[in-house]
């Protein structure tokens, strides 16, 4: 559920205290920061905050485009291996010559008359069969 828009976006003050006071004195350094669930307020464009992802710090440049999203969002938690290792190796024996998927293989050609229609019969149309 969002946040109620009287009550406006919600930013850590101690994240909030270090960016105003780097606003004042025209300082561009990196800021640590475990504060993934505030908002991003146009006071932060231009500065680089390193985000904790739970593992280690990642730093992320504030543009116009985040503002009003949260720096959790650019800092994710979780890393994507792939799926299992089956797609793989279906995809290796569809590649190989002479495989069942392969041109000129066992399954009669596997050109353009292998595709959908190919269980239709040699000149009936798709939907007629006999």
């Amino acid at each position: 559920m969002t946040r109620s828009l009287k009550k406006g976006p919600w930013v850590d003050d101690h994240l909030m205290k270090k960016i105003d006071a780097m606003n004042q004195s025209r300082e561009r350094k990196v800021v640590k920061t475990w504060s993934r669930r505030s908002t991003i307020t146009p006071e932060m464009v231009g500065h680089t905050l390193a985000v904790y992802n739970g593992r280690k710090f990642i730093p992320v440049y504030i543009t116009e485009n985040m503002v009003g999203h949260k720096l959790g969002e650019f800092s994710p938690t979780r890393q994507f291996k792939g799926h299992s290792s089956k797609v793989e190796k279906v995809a290796k024996v569809a590649g190989a010559p002479g495989g069942p998927g392969a041109p000129g293989g066992p399954s009669g050609g596997g050109g353009a008359g292998a595709g959908a229609g190919a269980g239709a019969g040699a000149g009936a149309p798709a939907g007629k069969q006999g």
